[in-house]
């Protein structure tokens, strides 16, 4: 039985296929249009999941989409009757979209799938789950539990906007919901707006600027007694109550009345331009807190209700890797399962997942040793040839190595010499992380790294933090940590043994002094607050990964890199190795690997930037 699933029209259109049950191939949208986030039909995500599964539109036995929108446009119009007269602006802007496109989604997918050689006349059933089922079902069914709860946090689906639910063999149980417009998720992305980066998108800044807040400072309890006085109730089961007096995402244009938010916090909305300041990193650091509070409470709550030993997370909060590690921290479960695709991409696999087990009662197969995500190494992948055209395409000069063991060793050596190197091996990544397929390495030891990255490769914000991968077996060596982590998903102090005193008046230092402060030995990969963002590595899901980091250890007695996305701000992380020369090409990165050949910048012809990707790519 083969399913297609698709997620589109809001934010991350992605397509997955499955077969049988197992995961066939998954990939964004986004990684063939080169739009970052791309929220159009998945045309070219879909053309490639077929492709890999060697089939045909009217071969499937079901195509999924992700939610069900008329269920949503019934809440878009009850919350406009609702909050009445407010927001006819929003309304007015609104609603045409929905008569002319949303409300006749069935149709319009249908167009969409005929332009890739779908058969209207030999019709295959198209189903639509609700929004979260399918992110809890992201989630569920591949983990490796037979029984365990399921927590899903993001914005909004039709009107959920968070749900616990009990998962059994292939059976999943809503057990209860938090509905719109009280959201765990919007609240993130109000203060997202406030501070300055953009919703759907910049509410991973957010957190990496949350720890440069001083928690010694009044001001952070000063927030978060203002946030739970004003703004959210917060009750013990972990679901709340937002006082729609003061956000605007129901009914109005913005995400926030920011006259009353400037009063509440004493500070003007900041601008993307603006210079980022303590009080912004306070107040950072004062919903952080919130979100923990209410992710743990919630969590409290799921195992309440269902007894479950295990825990399964989806939704766009459970990308939130700083509150995974403090809920991980709270053991309230066993062990913790995050969807690596929390996010609306994921919902294509979610709703895929759920139609094989709950609407044609499949039964499951469980890998007890290990999840069924592979690694999330589900995208497209490359041949010697693809290689080998790029370089005759662009006139590039390469090192082609017949055995990878003397590539992996050389590589090792040029990231232990302070060069930056492009990393691209076999099928892409699904999710928003890079995991050693379509990455930028360097090494942790380098006190410059950071800033390398952040401004001469990345063109990003110098305070955004990089994440660590790490040999499996030797993460406690490092981490104050000892269970695995392979979709950097969960935050865990770097151990106490490896820090580096700090002054006593560092907490008082401004943003830019505290940034490049020496920290710990593995200074590149160690955030403010002494955390890091952990990969594990593992040899069974990226052999090719776990050879080099375990050639860098051989070289340097350290068997951690540092690991970031393959592209640059704004960008959508690479793909194929015509991609990943282009972004070579355009940065200050040192060598390429692509597959079994080495790219040295020097020997490169010169570059002709024609395109002007930095006015094309704007900060996300």
């Amino acid at each position: 039985m083969k399913i297609l699933g698709i997620s589109a029209f809001y934010h991350d259109s992605a397509a997955a296929l499955i077969e049988d049950g197992e995961i066939v191939a998954a990939a964004q949208e986004e990684r063939f249009t080169r739009k970052k986030h791309d929220p159009n039909f998945p045309t070219n995500a879909v053309k490639f999941c077929l492709e890999y599964g060697g089939t045909t539109l009217n071969e499937l036995d079901a195509i999924v989409f992700y939610d069900k929108p008329l269920l949503k446009f019934e809440r878009l119009l009850e919350t406009y009757y609702t909050f009445a007269p407010k927001g006819f602006r929003s309304f007015i802007t609104a609603i045409p979209v929905w008569l002319k496109e949303k409300m006749f989604l069935k149709r319009l997918i249908n167009e969409e799938l005929v332009k890739i050689g779908y058969d209207k006349k030999k019709p295959v059933q198209l189903l639509f789950p609700e929004h979260h089922l399918s992110h809890a079902a992201s989630a569920f069914y591949p983990s490796a539990y037979e029984k365990s709860a399921v927590l899903t946090i993001d914005g909004v689906g039709e009107w959920a906007t968070a749900s616990i639910c009990l998962g059994e063999g292939n059976k999943m149980t809503i057990l209860k919901e938090l509905r719109f417009p009280h959201s765990l998720g919007l609240l993130y992305s109000a203060f997202t707006y406030f501070l300055g980066f953009k919703v759907n998108s910049g509410e991973y800044k957010l957190m990496g600027l949350a720890p440069y807040g001083n928690p010694d400072s009044p001001d952070v309890e000063k927030y978060i007694e203002v946030i739970k006085r004003d703004l959210v109730e917060i009750k013990e089961d972990g679901s709340i109550w937002l006082n729609q007096d003061y956000f605007d995402y129901a009914t109005g244009l913005k995400m926030v009345r920011e006259a009353d938010w400037e009063r509440f916090f004493g500070m003007k909305t900041r601008r993307p331009e603006d210079p980022l300041e303590a009080h912004h990193c306070n107040l950072g650091l004062a919903i952080q807190r919130v979100t923990e509070e209410v992710v743990v409470k919630m969590a409290a709550e799921a195992k309440r209700l269902t007894g479950a030993d295990y825990l399964c997370l989806a939704g766009g909060v459970a990308l939130n890797c700083v509150s995974n590690g403090k809920l991980q921290k709270a053991n309230i479960f066993k062990e913790v399962f995050i969807q690596p695709a929390a996010g609306d991409a994921g919902g294509a696999l979610g709703a895929a997942l759920a139609a094989y087990h709950i609407y044609f009662d499949q039964k499951r197969v469980i890998n007890y040793e290990q999840d069924a995500m592979r690694g999330s190494y589900l995208g497209p992948t490359f041949s010697d040839l693809d290689v080998e055209l790029v370089a005759k395409k662009y006139k590039a000069a390469f090192k082609k190595f017949d055995n990878f063991d003397e590539l992996t060793k050389e590589v090792a050596q040029i990231l232990s010499e302070g060069n930056v190197v492009g990393w691209v091996q076999g099928r892409m990544e699904f999710g928003p992380r890079a995991l050693g397929a379509r990455s930028i390495l360097g090494d942790p030891r380098n006190a410059e790294m950071q800033k390398k990255l952040n401004v001469k490769i990345k063109y990003r914000e110098s305070f955004r933090p990089f994440a660590p991968s790490v040999l499996a077996e030797k993460v406690n060596e490092y981490f104050d940590y000892e269970g695995i982590s392979p979709y950097m998903l969960l935050v865990h102090p770097v151990q106490q043994a490896r820090r580096k005193p700090l002054p006593a008046d560092f907490n008082s230092l401004d943003l830019r002094n505290k940034l490049y402060y020496l920290r710990s030995d593995l200074p590149s990969i160690t955030h403010i607050d002494f955390s890091a963002r952990i990969q594990t590595v593992h040899k069974h899901t990226n052999p090719r990964y776990y050879q080099l980091i375990s050639d860098f250890e051989k070289l340097t007695g350290y068997g951690v890199i540092v690991n970031t996305s393959f592209n640059v701000r704004g960008e959508p992380i690479v793909s194929t190795p015509n991609d990943a020369y282009r972004c070579f090409m355009r940065t200050e990165m040192d060598y390429l690997v692509v597959g079994n050949y080495l790219f040295d910048k020097r020997q490169q012809p010169h570059w002709e930037d024609t395109d002007n990707w930095k006015e094309e790519f704007t900060l996300d």
